[in-house]
């Protein structure tokens, strides 16, 4: 299988909703179906790893397609996926490099030198 960027991710999103979809739906009807799919994540979530159970046996869920859902919802605004994830990643390293060891709910972490 190729190795796949978000920005190549991003640019197949947009080739696709230009080409099957027609056209980007309104931000507030994308917002609309971003929070339908977070719903479902939420459901696959509870059902997989939570105490919920299925409700019959033919019922399936698979995360990594929800999650993709979500990430192709959010491709309308023109962000760049890859800019913003390592700033965001940058942002939450640099804020919570000791915050965590220092929380008393989280006694199993290993010490840090």
């Amino acid at each position: 299988m190729t190795e796949v960027t978000l920005r190549h991710a991003q640019e197949a999103v947009d080739e696709y909703v230009r080409t099957v979809v027609v056209r980007y739906f309104t931000e507030l009807s994308n917002l609309a179906q971003l929070v339908e799919e977070i719903r479902e994540v939420a459901r696959v979530m509870n059902r997989t790893y939570g105490d919920q159970s299925a409700r019959n046996s033919a019922e399936q869920h698979d995360l990594a397609d929800e999650l993709a859902d979500v990430l192709a919802i959010a491709n309308q605004t023109g962000t760049d996926h890859t800019a913003a994830f390592l700033a965001n990643l940058e942002t939450k390293t640099i804020r919570d490099r000791n915050r965590h060891y220092n929380n008393p709910k989280l006694t199993d972490l290993p010490q840090r030198d």
